[in-house]
């Protein structure tokens, strides 16, 4: 199903009892993430701050908070549903009777809703402000955490466009707050906004850039999912919403945003401009240090006549970005297998905050295949990112963290079973020597044969595991033994 816009959500979850509004004044400085986060911990529901003290709109937190809701934005039951049907369309074999044929059409009648249309009104720009009647200060931006540098407003739709081929990016990335009229662009070194922007300024040029808030929450999953440069993350996003996204034209900047968002900010960047931006506590746990960003100075300011002001609190886990990352998870599992077959399942644990752990089964067919599949990963778009890999084998539920740990700290020989090597890690890491780069381990977990060295008399032991006839019997008579 496709949500019209943010509204039709926030309604679909409060008749489904997972909206809690809050009338009270909250304030953004600390008190909005102490409460958010205690609601996270408790897998509590959506929140609507009606008040937020010092600014003039709603505030709409946690949407994303639980797997059951982040299903809902998807309009499945289950985060693995999109994954599937993702793998159907990528299946390439040719159509054979009817039902085949069936099939075929079907894939292709979804794939024509997928491009972007463009409208010439839209809900977003019912209010236009401009030069000096812009004001940042009108959005209830978060303090999060004591040491941050300021307010900061997350969860906005960054867009931009290459310089030299037109190819559009959206992306999702941090804004400081800096005054009424300017926000910082913190886009780490591996995103696609960064490449835009470096080719701008090594041309002399000004980057138009649009930021929109309050969007249909697909579009604001698709801004976050690890797309390559070259496919559309609007493409993607009327896949998943099996509608197409309609676009108006900017105001002031060369741009189309969701026609349906609460907020949009137009501005340029400055070539060779750049203002020191954090502290930020972010998703690590720990306060990313300050660092010289870009900063937007924003021309316009468009609005809803009543707009929702959508955010996101990041920290130590478990946070609302949690969910997020488990459905990236899924939904890329297939296009992962593509490129490395011999995966069955992955898991990227929400305390390893989507970079620092990847748990991988396979199936294991020839000496260190697990090396080779380690190996894959790290050259693996984003997966390259990953710190430590676990691979264990295809019999082992990779989402059952206690049977991992078992083999992991059982079924290894760590003279033999380890493999290390630098690579690219996250630009957030602080635990890394030099910034942007450091030390992976990955760790085989997997029955070893007799082929790679292991040279215990009859091979690797048998496991223990019970008759199944005898699990059936006690099964059956349970009750009867009184248990």
């Amino acid at each position: 199903m496709a949500w019209a816009d943010l509204n039709a959500f926030l309604a679909h979850l409060e008749r489904h009892r997972q909206l809690r509004r809050v009338s009270a004044p909250v304030d953004p400085h600390l008190e909005v993430t102490e409460i958010v986060t205690r609601v996270v911990r408790e897998r509590g529901p959506a929140l609507l701050f009606e008040n937020p003290r010092g600014a003039d709109m709603p505030l709409a937190i946690n949407l994303f908070g639980t797997e059951e809701r982040m299903a809902a934005v998807l309009g499945v039951e289950r985060l693995d549903e999109v994954g599937e049907r993702l793998a159907a369309l990528l299946r390439p074999e040719l159509p054979t009777g009817l039902s085949g044929l069936r099939d075929a059409l079907g894939k292709a009648a979804s794939l024509t809703a997928i491009p972007p249309r463009r409208v010439r009104t839209a809900p977003c720009q019912d209010v236009v402000l401009k030069g000096s009647d812009v004001d940042l200060f009108r959005l209830p931006g978060v303090h999060a955490w004591p040491s941050d540098g300021g307010a900061f407003l997350n969860l906005g739709l960054t867009h931009t466009r290459h310089p030299e081929t037109g190819a559009r990016n959206l992306g999702m990335y941090r804004l400081q707050r800096h005054d009424a009229r300017t926000v910082g662009m913190h886009w780490q070194i591996h995103k696609d906004s960064n490449a835009h922007h470096a080719v701008a300024e090594r041309r002399g040029e000004r980057l138009p850039v649009a930021i929109a808030f309050g969007c249909d929450p697909v579009v604001a999953y698709a801004a976050s999912a690890p797309l390559p440069a070259d496919i559309d993350e609007y493409l993607f996003a009327g896949y998943l919403r099996g509608e197409r996204v309609e676009m108006v034209d900017c105001v002031s900047v060369p741009l189309r945003v969701p026609a349906n968002a609460q907020i949009v900010l137009e501005g340029w960047l400055e070539p060779g401009e750049r203002r020191p931006e954090g502290p930020f506590g972010d998703h690590t746990g720990f306060y990313t240090p300050v660092e010289p960003f870009p900063a937007l100075h924003v021309d316009v300011m468009t609005m809803r006549r009543d707009p929702v002001f959508q955010t996101i609190v990041v920290g130590r886990p478990p946070q609302e970005d949690g969910p997020m990352g488990k459905a990236t998870e899924r939904i890329f599992r297939p296009l992962i297998r593509m490129m490395i077959p011999e995966i069955v399942d992955y898991d990227l644990p929400e305390a390893g905050v989507f970079h620092n752990c990847c748990l991988v089964s396979i199936d294991k067919r020839y000496p260190k295949h697990a090396q080779k599949v380690m190996n894959a990963i790290w050259g693996a778009g984003l997966l390259s990112l990953s710190k430590l890999i676990v691979v264990v084998d295809a019999d082992c539920d990779v989402h059952d963290y206690a049977e991992v740990a078992w083999r992991a700290f059982g079924n290894v020989d760590y003279a033999h079973d380890l493999l290390t090597t630098i690579g690219p890690v996250d630009h957030l890491d602080h635990a890394s020597y030099e910034q942007f780069w450091g030390g992976k381990v990955g760790v085989d977990a997997t029955r070893k044969l007799p082929t790679e060295g292991y040279r215990r008399d009859g091979g690797w032991p048998e496991e223990i595991v019970m008759d199944d006839a005898v699990r059936a019997q006690v099964t059956r008579r349970w009750k009867e033994y009184g248990l």
